[in-house]
């Protein structure tokens, strides 16, 4: 007989269950999904906005990509490169651990050489060799969340690069060797 009410503690252990599994086979959050994935993004720099749903449940979808790629270009040179699907569904994966399905603001996608170089000249944060040029790293925030929050969920997921700014309002992610800073 299934029982409907669930108490508050029996909630809990479940919930612990789920969470110990995660933290133990992290890669469990890396395995592809059935069910279709959307996101709403923002680039903060030239205003434009989407939504977009780049994975319909089987296969990722081309032309959605490359409208995210055009959103996530390097707004200073106006170049585009292909992204790294696995960030965008690192940001989904951040979302349904946070249980938001807010906007994504973008800070900083893809970068061309030329722009990293210029703003390696203007800060000392920006790395000669970034996942930026390769398009495997985003800096975004989501939009109404506690950038911790959004830290700690990145963290959590164990998937590759992530960089803490809360002075310039952003995290970073990338899907290189997984570190944080």
């Amino acid at each position: 007989m299934l029982q409907k009410n669930i108490s508050r503690r029996d909630a809990l252990k479940i919930a612990l269950c789920g969470a110990t599994v995660s933290v133990l086979s992290p890669t469990i959050l890396a395995m592809p999904s059935s069910a279709p994935r959307t996101l709403a993004m923002n680039n903060l720099h030239t205003g434009e906005s989407l939504e977009s749903r780049y994975f319909d449940g089987a296969k990722y979808i081309q032309s959605e990509l490359a409208r995210l790629n055009t959103l996530c270009r390097d707004h200073r040179r106006n170049e585009t490169h292909a992204m790294d699907k696995k960030l965008f569904d690192q940001v989904t994966e951040i979302q349904k651990l946070l249980g938001v399905q807010t906007e994504v603001l973008i800070i900083s996608g893809y970068r061309s050489p030329a722009t990293n170089a210029s703003l390696r000249h203007q800060s000392s944060g920006v790395a000669r060799k970034s996942y930026h040029m390769l398009g495997q790293a985003i800096d975004f925030r989501l939009d109404g969340v506690k950038l911790s929050h959004v830290r700690e969920a990145a963290l959590s997921l164990k998937a590759g690069g992530v960089g803490y700014y809360p002075r310039s309002q952003f995290v970073h992610i990338d899907t290189g060797p997984v570190r944080s800073w």
